[in-house]
């Protein structure tokens, strides 16, 4: 029977949400934040890793020939996925259905079975929220092109676990060593719901309204320009160099505030 967890309804629903946002656009040439980036390279960035993924739940065999591929360009194959499919004239239909399946599949997947992967291998709910974190940060800049918001709440919870989770990973990309001590995050969704992590009672904190610490995370705004708080020296760092995407530290996003 295919699995039902909010994660994977928040990965459906998140993508559909994008999805409507980048059909309303007449030109998916549009520029994107992202530098060198139109409307249809993120596009194309979501279908080629739904491919990927797809492949990696549904064939081992043939997901290890994929990364034996990747290896002979490993800081370069991503982008040069999404430039290839870019200029696929089918897709948006390739798009549908490559996120349609994968959805199907990681629904069906054995809930324990750990499915290869670029880094360590994931449950199929852990790359369900992957490729949410992804489709969700990847939406924001369309969203950003076309000059609209990005309506995602359910989205965000499942963002911030994999920021949480990362912090380390953002320390270690950076070439730095990571805290021995658990940060406390406690965040506030636009309904004022609240969103937790950590011990409850560690001295770094961070505090602050749940989206700007998603969009911190996948370094979508500068820290200048939310409302998060750090209590102490280590927590405050953490939010200059907050990364939970993979690959080499990221650039960020200038501030816009003055």
């Amino acid at each position: 029977m295919p699995t039902s967890a909010p994660v994977f309804d928040a990965l459906e629903s998140t993508s559909a949400a994008v999805a409507a946002i980048a059909d309303a656009l007449p030109d998916w040439t549009l520029p994107t934040p992202a530098e060198g980036w139109t409307v249809a390279h993120q596009v194309a960035h979501l279908a080629w890793t739904d491919e990927v993924s797809l492949v990696a739940a549904t064939d081992p065999e043939g997901f290890t020939a994929l990364l034996q591929e990747a290896m002979k360009d490993p800081m370069g194959f991503v982008d040069a996925g999404a430039a290839e499919l870019a200029a696929e004239p089918e897709l948006r239909a390739r798009w549908d259905r490559s996120r349609a399946a994968l959805a199907a599949a990681l629904r069906a997947a054995d809930p324990g079975t750990q499915l290869p992967w670029f880094g360590p291998p994931m449950r199929p709910a852990t790359m369900a929220n992957a490729r949410l974190m992804e489709t969700w940060a990847h939406g924001l800049d369309i969203a950003d092109a076309a000059g609209v918001a990005l309506n995602a709440p359910d989205a965000l919870p499942h963002v911030a676990k994999i920021a949480y989770k990362t912090r380390d990973f953002a320390y270690t990309v950076n070439g730095e060593t990571p805290p021995a001590e658990p940060f406390d995050v406690f965040l506030v969704a636009a309904d004022g719901s609240e969103v937790c992590f950590g011990p409850g009672d560690a001295p770094q904190r961070v505090t602050g309204s749940l989206e700007d610490f998603c969009r911190l995370a996948t370094q979508r705004i500068n820290v200048a320009d939310t409302d998060l708080v750090a209590t102490g020296a280590d927590a405050a760092h953490w939010l200059t160099i907050a990364q939970c995407f993979a690959g080499a530290p990221g650039t960020g996003r200038a501030p816009t505030s003055n």
